[in-house]
């Protein structure tokens, strides 16, 4: 294009599109000269080397096949990350089980009190070894798979596919990064927001990034959706329905991400959006050994050390409570019964509800909070036999409206103690901290409320 066309262009846009243009001019020239100087400086011997990326990338960045193709790599590796955690998960459980046993056999061997051995072992190491079998082999397996992508060169073209719907929401494609790096914690998603060079942008990558799931709760979006979304289903087909459920919840949090950070850029963090010039590297064979190395010390540990700092008191407070009786009834089944009512009015109940309270430090110990509560054990209790499982849950008054308001409450509500401290420290800010508490947490509460008015009202149930 010559100068007169180019003038020609600029005299009918707008004064935004005009920056865009004058930007893309500006990039398309520099490419072009540089692309020109290397062909004439450089001599390439095996030219089919140098077009292995452009032919990967008319697959990977395609219209038609660049986001079947990146919801079934991460389909890939949220199976892998589910499916491999299972086993260590249990091993850790049974190992932090058996250990508990001999300290019980210390406590009792001094003769210390109950209460004390109450807090230390029903309450603090109970419930930090749950945290550490659950959170430890799922973001063993995820931050290393999801760096071994990363170096090869293809999570740069998962920004490129989803930049033209963070740029229509108002914000950057670089948040499909960072909303990715939540689906294995988003603690760790809350720092790799560093990578936005915008502050405004930047600011919504943080407030939105809690509406994908943390492998602190996928155990309880996978356990309801297999208990009572996958009923009258057997063998592979459940396992099928499970996860084609699991992948919904997914899908309509990054829905809600979209609509939310659509909403903020027009309201609070209202702006134009930055250009996101993105220069595609050529695909590279990763070095396994060291990128798994890396990824489990820088990231897996980390993260783990700030989560045991934040859930160790929660186990504590939560045995606490429990054993605190005023008249003949505890603490905790006061509070129960103060936010029965309200959790009605969304589909669930006071247990549910008491149970993302205090299971606010870890999402992680959720579900161990329930059902002390249901099974009135004064400690942190674990079920592992499904069909008892489910039968405590029915008995207490359970139905699939409860199960889905209870996935969708854990998928939309506030973030984990540690994933607000770490929104804390990267924005230095009470207010935003708060707002990154009280967003997902509206949304929450009308979005149950929503589901569960239709569903009474039309007697689906």
């Amino acid at each position: 294009m010559n100068q007169q066309q180019r003038l020609d262009v600029l005299a009918a846009v707008t004064p935004a599109e005009e920056l865009d243009y004058v930007r893309e001019s500006i990039v398309s020239d520099l490419f072009q000269k540089s692309r020109a100087l290397c062909s004439e400086s450089v001599v390439i011997q095996d030219k089919s080397l140098l077009y292995k990326s452009e032919k990967l990338d008319r697959v990977f960045t395609s219209k038609i096949w660049g986001f079947p193709i990146m919801l079934g790599l991460l389909g890939m590796v949220f199976y892998l990350t589910i499916a491999g955690a299972n086993i260590p998960s249990s091993m850790l459980a049974d190992f932090f089980g058996w250990v508990e046993g001999y300290i019980s056999l210390a406590f009792t061997a001094v003769n210390a009190p109950e209460w004390l051995h109450g807090v230390l072992v029903l309450g603090l190491y109970r419930g930090t070894s749950w945290v550490v079998s659950v959170m430890l082999p799922p973001m063993a397996i995820f931050f290393p798979v999801f760096a071994l992508l990363e170096n090869y060169g293809y999570l740069p073209r998962v920004a490129f596919n989803l930049d033209r719907l963070f740029k229509k929401s108002g914000a950057h494609g670089k948040q499909s990064l960072t909303m990715a790096m939540g689906f294995g914690c988003n603690a760790a998603a809350i720092m790799s927001t560093r990578i936005i060079e915008s502050p405004r942008e930047r600011m919504l990558a943080i407030l939105t990034n809690n509406f994908v799931p943390c492998n602190g709760r996928w155990p309880t979006l996978i356990l309801l959706a297999s208990l009572f979304m996958a009923v009258g289903f057997t063998g592979g087909m459940h396992t099928f329905v499970t996860a084609f459920i699991v992948m919904g919840m997914v899908l309509f949090g990054v829905v809600i991400t979209l609509f939310v950070s659509w909403i903020l850029s027009k309201t609070a963090l209202k702006g134009t959006p930055s250009h996101y010039t993105l220069e595609l590297p050529p695909y590279r064979k990763p070095k396994m050994l060291n990128t798994i190395l890396r990824a489990s010390l820088d990231k897996t540990i980390y993260v783990l050390r700030r989560a045991v700092k934040v859930a160790a008191p929660a186990g504590v407070l939560t045995w606490v409570l429990a054993n605190i009786y005023i008249g003949d009834t505890s603490v905790l089944l006061h509070f129960v019964q103060f936010l029965d009512p309200f959790g009605q009015l969304l589909g669930m109940d006071g247990f549910i509800l008491m149970a993302f309270i205090l299971g606010m430090p870890a999402n992680e110990i959720v579900l161990p909070i329930l059902l002390m509560g249901y099974l009135s054990t004064g400690s942190l209790t674990e079920v592992e036999d499904m069909a008892a499982l489910k039968q405590i849950f029915l008995d207490n008054g359970w139905t699939w409206l409860t199960a889905l308001n209870m996935m969708l409450f854990s998928l939309l509500h506030f973030p984990c103690g540690t994933t607000l401290v770490n929104i804390f420290k990267e924005t230095k800010s009470w207010k935003w901290t708060f707002a990154a508490f009280a967003i997902p947490t509206m949304i929450a509460i009308g979005v149950t409320f929503a589901v569960a008015q239709v569903v009474r009202n039309f007697g689906w149930i």
